[in-house]
C-alpha cells in the first residue's frame, strides 16, 4: 500500500510522517511539485510552515498545482488526511469546511494534549474507542477552529480548552469520512520512544480499511 507525502517548501513535518507510515507497514514516498497521484492509495499532507505561511497559513500551498491533483483524487473518494499546516491547507482548500485562526493568546503551543475520539467510523479511526481519551502532541500558532457554514463531523475533540476552538474542537472530516484533517500530530506518537504511541492507531486504522478494501 502506498502513502504519497506532499512535500511543500517550509514543510517541516515530512520526515516525521514517512518514517510513521513505514512504522506502520505502508509504503511511503516524499512528492514535490506536480506529480500524477492515482498510483497512491492514500495521500498524507504533514506540517510545518508551507511558504512561511506566507499571506496565512495554508494560503500559498494550496493554490500549487499538486493541490489541484490532490483536489482531483478527491473527487474520485480518495483517502487523503492533513496533519497541522497540512490541515490548515486541507481547509484552504476548501475539502474540509471552517477556518483555522491564530491561537488568542498569539503564542506557539507546543505541548502534549488529551483528546477525546468523538467518531470512530472513519477509515483513519477504526481503531479508536468512541469516548475514550488519548494524548498527541499538538506544536501550532494557528490551531484555533472556527467553524463556517455547515457543522462539520467532529472526529476529535480536545478534553480541555487549549486554544478557544469552536466546541473545542481539534479534528474534522468531510461527510462522506475520506478527507481528514487534524491539528495534534498522530507521527509524533507512534511508538514508546516518542513518549506515547496512541497515534499508531490512527495509521494502523488506515491501513486496516484498505486492506479490507482489497478484499
Amino acid at each position: 500500500m502506498k502513502v504519497a507525502v506532499i512535500v511543500f517548501p517550509g514543510s517541516n513535518c515530512d520526515r516525521d510522517m514517512y518514517h510513521a507510515l513505514r512504522y506502520a507497514g505502508f509504503e511511503a514516498e516524499y512528492i514535490y511539485g506536480e506529480r500524477k497521484l492515482s498510483e497512491f492509495d492514500a495521500i498524507a499532507i504533514p506540517g510545518g510552515f508551507s511558504y512561511g505561511d506566507y499571506l496565512r497559513p495554508g494560503a500559498v500551498a494550496a493554490r500549487e498545482k499538486i493541490s489541484e491533483e490532490i483536489k482531483r483524487e478527491a473527487e474520485r473518494g480518495k483517502l487523503i488526511f492533513g496533519v497541522c499546516n497540512g490541515f490548515q491547507i486541507l481547509v484552504e482548500m476548501g475539502l474540509l469546511p471552517g477556518a483555522l485562526l491564530q491561537n488568542p493568546s498569539g503564542k506557539f503551543i507546543c505541548k502534549w494534549i488529551e483528546l477525546k475520539v468523538e467518531d470512530n467510523e472513519t477509515p483513519f479511526t477504526l481503531l479508536f474507542e468512541r469516548g475514550k481519551s488519548i494524548k498527541l502532541p499538538i506544536a501550532n500558532g494557528f490551531g484555533r477552529y472556527v467553524k463556517a457554514g455547515s457543522e462539520p463531523r467532529v472526529i476529535f475533540r480536545y478534553t480541555e480548552d487549549i486554544n478557544g476552538s469552536d466546541d473545542m474542537i481539534a479534528g474534522i472530516s468531510n461527510d462522506e469520512g475520506n478527507i481528514l484533517g487534524l491539528m495534534p500530530h498522530p507521527e509524533r506518537a507512534y511508538e514508546p520512544l516518542l513518549g506515547g504511541e496512541d497515534g499508531l492507531r490512527f495509521f494502523k486504522s488506515l491501513k486496516l480499511f484498505l486492506e479490507k478494501g482489497r478484499g
